[in-house]
């Protein structure tokens, strides 16, 4: 059975450049540029290497974001798209009910903001974590003769 080709350097680095800058006005010959190749070819690298074409990817990563966005800010929808580095709502609105089966609206309504969940400190956290029985003979009670 043949095993996935490991991306070559230059995919990583126009992957890279997707995670890292997807806020910027990116395109796939962009992405194409950083990694040395033509567009073309880029995107049937970048296709075999990660399973989706670069335009998909970039896309997704940004949906992801604004998906965080929308759980835990109130930032208008618009804003939203915008600073995730798409220019058109519609468009953004489409491909957002696309990924995550709801609107962008929707979406945030399904998914109260994090203000209105309770605040644990994180002492208490660590403190209920911490396994309630532990191996260490020093923790043993033995009665003393």
């Amino acid at each position: 059975m043949n095993s996935p080709v490991p991306p070559a350097r230059h995919l990583l680095r126009a992957k890279d450049l997707a995670d890292a800058r997807y806020r910027e006005p990116l395109d796939v010959p962009a992405l194409a540029r950083a990694a040395h190749l033509s567009v073309a070819h880029f995107s049937r690298e970048f296709r075999r290497a990660f399973g989706e074409t670069p335009h998909q990817y970039l896309l997704t990563r940004r949906l992801e974001r604004a998906a965080a966005l929308l759980r835990n800010t109130d930032r208008a929808v618009a804003d939203i798209c915008l600073a995730v580095g798409l220019r058109s709502v519609g468009s953004f609105t489409t491909s957002f009910g696309r990924t995550f089966g709801l609107s962008p609206a929707a979406y945030r309504a399904a998914h109260p903001p994090a203000i209105t969940h309770a605040r644990i400190p994180a002492c208490m956290l660590i403190a209920w974590a911490r396994p309630q029985s532990s191996s260490f003979r020093e923790d043993e009670c033995t009665p003393s003769d």
